[in-house]
């Protein structure tokens, strides 16, 4: 009787993170990964995402370094949108109004500040 062969290429395509790769990506078991470091990386530096399963699950992903340092810098980006926006908010409400009433306020004695919340509530209603 002839051996049969039970040696089956095992990719699949599994769901990857959208800051990643958009759509679906190939996936290889650890062994495939092992066996074929070099295609992979090319794939990886080509732009493709590779996941790297071990017992059916994904365990890591193969990026280039492009993608990485992306993914590395994407916080501090994020970070440096909400603070130009808040000094633009700030600068907003930093007019020579507002500014007056700020010092007045931060000079107030207890009294005057009770007065003044007093007559806010009154106007509140």
């Amino acid at each position: 009787m002839k051996p049969v062969s039970t040696h089956k290429r095992l990719t699949r395509t599994v769901s990857t993170p959208a800051h990643l790769a958009p759509g679906k990506e190939r996936s290889y078991t650890a062994t495939e990964a092992k066996n074929e470091f070099g295609t992979l990386l090319d794939r990886a530096v080509q732009g493709a995402t590779v996941v790297i399963t071990k017992h059916n699950a994904p365990r890591a992903v193969l990026i280039s370094v492009e993608k990485f340092n992306a993914l590395r810098q994407a916080p501090q980006l994020k970070l440096d949108a909400l603070s130009s926006e808040f000094d633009e908010l700030l600068a907003r409400m930093q007019t020579p109004k507002a500014r007056g009433s700020m010092e007045r306020a931060f000079h107030a004695s207890p009294e005057q500040l009770g007065k003044a919340a007093v007559r806010l509530a009154r106007k509140r209603g």
